[in-house]
């Protein structure tokens, strides 16, 4: 019996410059990958809902709500939260490409686009793995429309206070709520309490950080909310079984061979 090919994936691009738009369709055109345009951050929140692509190329500068507002609504939007986000950002923009991962953004890619081959296999790799992780939601499909809400108001204002989080008293308050009840909505949308939640994300994103960039460990460490790097180390090690400069040696030794591995996005 002949496999069905896959369809072809649909990628949405946010961005303000026609003519950086115009180097992405190209590259995209001759994977025949499907492509959605879209010149700012509102315009760019609303097509995701209504046409749900396989992945967003997100430009950070754009005039009224800019790549960081519009990665806060849709990894708030329960109908978009599953999507991953690429951010497109310069190369100077240290910063931005720390806050773009903390916001929920699987990665990035460097403007100019230099390398055609990079950029491809980069969306290559991600496409993939959002392939293999299937639909499955980041809250859980029965959680109400309420907690549903609830939840999303918390893990955006954790997510933008990932180094000094408020306490869950403190938290509970800003929403309206009490601590019994913000911790049951997360029980039910991801089976953890409000911190072992914010504890898993702080991991998560200093895993993608000593992965995707060169930022020095005990840099990672304060900017996901560790007070020292041994703390971090402790936890990082607890999590994956190894030490955050382990993981990093153990990446730089596979680095050639891991970005085309098991890649089959057309």
């Amino acid at each position: 019996m002949t496999a069905v090919k896959p369809a072809a994936p649909t990628l949405l691009l946010i961005d303000d410059s026609i003519a950086e738009l115009r180097v992405l369709i190209d590259m995209l055109a001759a994977r025949k990958w499907r492509t959605l345009v879209s010149f700012d951050g509102m315009d760019g929140y609303r097509k995701a809902g209504l046409k749900k692509p396989d992945l967003i190329l997100l430009d950070v500068r754009m005039p009224g709500m800019d790549g960081f507002g519009t990665c806060r609504r849709l990894k708030a939007d329960p109908s978009t939260q599953s999507i991953p986000v690429i951010f497109l950002t310069s190369a100077d923009d240290k910063e931005d490409r720390l806050t773009g991962l903390s916001l929920g953004a699987v990665d990035y890619i460097i403007k100019p686009y230099v390398s055609e081959e990079e950029v491809l296999a980069r969306l290559g790799i991600h496409l993939e793995l959002a392939r293999r992780l299937g639909s499955v939601p980041s809250i859980r499909a029965n959680a109400t429309s309420g907690q549903s809400a609830l939840v999303a108001a918390a893990t955006s204002l954790l997510l933008e206070s990932l180094t000094n989080p408020p306490s869950p008293e403190t938290l509970a308050l800003q929403l309206g709520t009490n601590e019994k009840r913000l911790n049951e909505a997360f029980h039910e949308a991801f089976a953890l309490p409000v911190f072992a939640w914010l504890r898993e994300q702080r991991l998560r994103l200093a895993r993608q950080l000593l992965s995707k960039t060169d930022t020095p460990i005990a840099d990672i460490a304060a900017h996901c909310g560790y007070g020292s790097p041994a703390n971090f180390a402790t936890a990082f090690r607890e999590r994956f079984e190894c030490t955050p400069r382990d993981f990093r040696r153990r990446l730089s030794r596979l680095d050639v061979d891991v970005p085309d591995e098991g890649i089959s996005a057309t």
